[in-house]
């Protein structure tokens, strides 16, 4: 019987996921992986050792020796030879989140997250201050419950609704690297919404909850009229 591959704990999803070389000719994309991410911000940006390393990743030090060694040659790859970057798949999980007030939504249960502010779904998805979850069971909505996050950034956010069970997201505005959090993460996204958020849920669970395809986040403020969060992280 083959040997289970050990998984491969990572902080969270990263902000940015694609990145293009300024190449005319046809380019070769590159994949990276989850873990492959972590070590490189792990060490050369948080300036960790390996040993550190290793224990948040909860594997080896000569499995992160060997994790960290195919990503930087991959990036030299990348660098010198002018090819595309994309961070995507690997063989990892989420570190638990410690904030242990989410309730177990239960086996058989869907789990519905909304991007919440004083009962109105919240128009900007990287700012999020609180989730409304709604559990529910055969159709009916079973609990609700209002949980307040502990992360900033598309990417934290993301990695809060994996540890949180959701398994549909509801919200406003959200940038193009947190729409492939929520793929990465399995999250079907309902982005694009406004309104009352209870009113959202219902419309979902009737299939008449619009999907909008391009739900980027553009705002014409603070930035001047060209600012989009479809392009990058947005931060303001």
């Amino acid at each position: 019987m083959p040997r289970l591959k050990r998984y491969r704990q990572i902080g969270g999803y990263p902000e940015y996921w694609n990145f293009y070389a300024d190449n005319e000719e046809e380019t070769i994309t590159i994949t990276l992986s989850l873990e492959e991410y972590e070590t490189i911000r792990l060490i050369d940006l948080m300036q960790k050792t390996q040993e550190e390393c290793a224990l948040e990743m909860d594997i080896s030090r000569t499995t992160v020796t060997a994790i960290y060694n195919s990503a930087r040659q991959k990036l030299a790859d990348v660098v010198i030879n002018g090819k595309n970057l994309v961070i995507s798949g690997g063989n990892y999980r989420l570190i638990p989140n410690k904030a242990t007030n989410i309730k177990k939504k239960g086996n058989d249960n869907m789990r519905i997250a909304v991007t919440y502010d004083n009962g109105e779904i919240f128009q900007h998805f990287g700012k999020t201050e609180e989730f409304k979850f709604y559990d529910v069971q055969n159709g009916e909505i079973v609990n609700e419950q209002v949980v307040g996050t502990n992360g900033q950034g598309h990417g934290a956010l993301a990695g809060f609704l994996s540890n949180a069970e959701a398994d549909v997201l509801i919200c406003g505005g959200i940038g193009r690297g947190a729409q492939m959090a929520m793929n990465e993460a399995g999250i079907r996204l309902y982005g694009g919404n406004s309104g009352n958020a209870d009113d959202a849920v219902k419309a979902f669970l009737a299939n008449s909850l619009v999907q909008n395809d391009s739900p980027t986040c553009d705002h014409h403020h603070e930035h001047g009229e060209e600012h989009s969060c479809g392009s990058h992280g947005c931060k303001h």
